[in-house]
């Protein structure tokens, strides 16, 4: 049955009283005329009993109370195993049992956080890219087994200055680091072999302080099978035009020498001009490896944009969308130029009418924006993820390098290079150029 503490409280000054009552009536009924000594009698005998019974009362609840300031404090120092018991059922069982109730919600979050943290350092422990944790004045805070074996021959790294580790380890990845930023940097390797590693660096703050967080990841096997790969690709472009040229060109010869044989000359002219065109065909596939291949460093000379897009309107039909910027521009003319010449040839193949292909340079606060629009077709998710990538076409006679070439022409002026749909069909290609080339 449930007594509140109220209820018991209540029944045991009611049950107090009753007894103070009690023996002052059997004392009023022998000691009728000494009102004071029947109270002075109560006294003795209801006080020392009060008192022991409040006391014996008291002396459970203050030990729950000194149970539960010592199952609190544990808790504060992450120790969940301790739990309470009270027998009485009334309001403190209840404060007992929400007491342990949090302790078992606490005890699982404690397991579940030691398991996440065993297997997260089995995962960083294991993982082939080496980490290192580093506080801001230069002590090592936590390294992983690669970052162990790459700077420190298996040995412990916490504890150390990260400038000291620097010293023992090869000048390439000092420089790396004091560079700043992430990068590429490459090392001699124990068999003379040239090393590649990705360096990435990330600063946040842990328990107010400053940390930086090093990730070293060895690319040289992953460039290695990707170098593989793209020479394979390009052997088979390469293979496949070839076929494509020289089986027509073996062809015509033949029976160029066929009919010359026989005297029937009147064909030749035709033959001829067929061999002329593949060949002057073959010639451009090749010059067009020959240039993405040897693209050399723009040199960036000031340029105005109303006389460098007539040049382009001479070669090529397009129409400018609004006012060129009359800021000059340090750009390498011929080489934008190229890129230019390629995006609108794309344009004109989309199968876009000639009036819907347009040009619009436009001077943004610390940019310069180049749009080229089209009413071509749309392309498909894969063809917009893919189109940047060397080799890639999706034109059948196409070697994969006009978009290819002009974003390295782009980049290397510092800029950017992005394809969408437009609305209502058709394709923009964005070029952009940094602030820093305007004069």
């Amino acid at each position: 049955m449930r007594l509140s503490l109220l209820t018991r409280w209540t029944a045991l000054i009611a049950t107090l009283l009753t007894v103070g009552i009690v023996i002052a009536q059997a004392l009023s009924y022998y000691f009728p005329n000494r009102p004071g000594l029947v109270l002075a009698v109560c006294l003795l005998c209801v006080v020392p009993i009060a008192i022991i019974t409040i006391r014996a009362q008291l002396e459970h609840m203050l030990s729950l109370f000194r149970a539960l300031t010592g199952t609190v404090t544990s808790y504060q120092d992450g120790d969940f195993s301790f739990s309470l018991h009270w027998s009485q059922n009334d309001e403190l069982r209840d404060l007992v049992a929400a007491h342990n109730a949090l302790g078992d919600v606490l005890r699982q979050q404690r397991l579940a956080l030691v398991q996440r943290e065993l297997l997260l350092d089995t995962m960083v422990q294991n993982t082939p890219v080496a980490m290192l944790l580093v506080a801001d004045n230069g002590p090592v805070v936590y390294a992983n087994v690669a970052a162990r074996q790459l700077l420190a021959e298996g040995r412990k790294l916490e504890g150390h200055q990260l400038h000291a580790i620097l010293e023992q380890v090869a000048p390439a990845l000092s420089e790396a680091l004091a560079r700043g930023g992430d990068g590429l940097f490459t090392t001699g390797g124990a068999d003379g072999d040239e090393e590649v590693y990705h360096l990435a660096r990330r600063s946040f703050h842990l328990n107010g302080r400053r940390h930086e967080l090093l990730l070293l990841r060895q690319l040289t096997m992953e460039l290695r099978r990707q170098e593989v790969q793209t020479w394979k690709k390009v052997i088979r472009v390469i293979s496949h035009e070839l076929n494509n040229s020289l089986a027509p060109l073996t062809s015509l010869a033949h029976s160029g020498a066929e009919l010359v044989r026989r005297g029937q000359t009147e064909r030749l002219p035709q033959i001829l001009a067929t061999i002329e065109e593949r060949s002057r065909h073959l010639e451009s596939f090749i010059l067009a490896y020959a240039r993405f291949a040897k693209l050399p460093a723009p040199q960036c000379t000031p340029q105005q944009w109303a006389p460098f897009l007539a040049q382009l309107a001479d070669q090529i039909a397009f129409t400018v969308l609004a006012t060129p910027p009359l800021e000059a521009c340090a750009f390498d003319p011929a080489q934008l130029g190229q890129a230019m010449l390629n995006l609108l040839k794309n344009a004109h193949e989309s199968g876009s009418r000639a009036s819907a292909i347009a040009l619009e340079v436009r001077r943004l606060q610390d940019a310069v924006r180049i749009d080229v629009h089209d009413r071509g077709p749309d392309m498909s998710d894969t063809v917009l993820a893919n189109a940047l990538v060397p080799f890639y076409s999706t034109k059948h006679s196409g070697t994969g390098l006009g978009l290819a070439l002009t974003r390295e022409i782009v980049e290397a002026h510092g800029g950017r290079i992005m394809l969408a749909n437009r609305e209502g069909g058709g394709l923009t290609v964005t070029l952009i150029l940094p602030g820093n080339e305007y004069l």
